[in-house]
């Protein structure tokens, strides 16, 4: 495929043999890794509508003979449920914004040049991301922090991560000196320049950790393993793994008269931890390329 430049824009020809066989190949692709990569989820997702008959009998299918709803009335009026999917959704909501704040107060004093102690600084930070302190060194300190059997146990070991700090260190970099030394000028101080100029420059970089942290932190497994002993503080994933182990919810925590389908409990819930994930990323997709990109230009 030959690319040329015209008006500062790159066009692509189409129109020679060997680019339109490169664009065939590239398409049946993409098309046939995007099939392989969304067929589970289908899978899931029509097992979650299926009787329990249908799931045992039928070893795949895309769409259901018989839809039912009963997987998912039965989890949804599970308190159980509701209150892990509650503790999950504020834990990932509190956890999110407490990183992306400590993470942005570390990166933007790390972007100054001048700062003293810097490239040591750095060199911690990296140091970290080669040698991490490992699962056992962790939990005692989250112990002896009096940390156990709580959410912030869930939330403050996570609370910087080094390479989202480097990214944003790098990009708080780029941004023009001019328009902080005018800040400066009017009197501002370093909190109020990160607040009124950085960050509302930075909103490409931060909505992309933003969804990182979400996601890292929503379908986190082991914190609450290790850390969480009180089972009504349990988090979604906690749940989803009990239901995944013991095929069902404990009658005692599902409100229903009618037994809903063990195997379509599974799948149901698979779906509910899913979905919100997939809800939020399209509000943040614009942002995620750029974001990585020009966080990432400058070491």
């Amino acid at each position: 495929m030959a690319a040329i430049r015209k008006n500062n824009r790159v066009k692509y020809r189409f129109n020679t043999p060997a680019g339109k066989v490169f664009d065939v190949v590239n398409i049946v692709l993409l098309v046939g890794i995007g099939t392989l990569a969304i067929l589970p989820f289908l899978y899931v997702f029509a097992g979650s509508l299926a009787t329990e008959l249908e799931i045992t009998t039928r070893p795949f299918f895309l769409w259901p003979r018989e839809i039912t709803t009963a997987a998912y009335e039965s989890i949804l009026t599970s308190s159980v449920f509701v209150r892990a999917f509650v503790t999950t959704v504020v834990v990932t909501l509190v956890g999110t914004m407490i990183q992306l704040a400590l993470t942005a107060l570390m990166a933007y004093p790390l972007a100054k040049v001048d700062l003293p102690g810097r490239r040591t600084i750095m060199a911690l930070v990296v140091f970290t991301m080669v040698f991490s302190a490992g699962m056992i060194p962790t939990f005692l300190i989250v112990k002896e922090l009096g940390l156990l059997d709580s959410y912030w146990a869930l939330i403050l070991p996570m609370a910087i991560n080094p390479f989202s700090l480097i990214i944003i260190k790098n990009f708080f970099q780029e941004l023009p000196k001019e328009l902080e030394e005018s800040a400066r000028i009017d009197g501002a101080n370093e909190l109020r320049i990160l607040s009124s100029v950085v960050l509302p420059l930075s909103k490409p970089v931060l909505a992309t950790f933003a969804l990182f942290y979400a996601v890292g932190i929503w379908n986190d497994y082991m914190s609450p393993l290790l850390y969480l002993n009180d089972q009504n503080k349990w988090t979604l994933q906690m749940i989803l793994r009990q239901v995944t182990a013991s095929a069902s919810l404990s009658p005692d925590d599902l409100n229903t008269e009618v037994p809903p389908p063990a195997q379509g409990i599974k799948f149901a819930v698979v779906m509910v931890a899913t979905i919100p994930v997939l809800l939020a990323y399209p509000f943040l997709q614009k942002h995620f390329a750029k974001g990585m990109l020009i966080g990432s230009v400058k070491g």
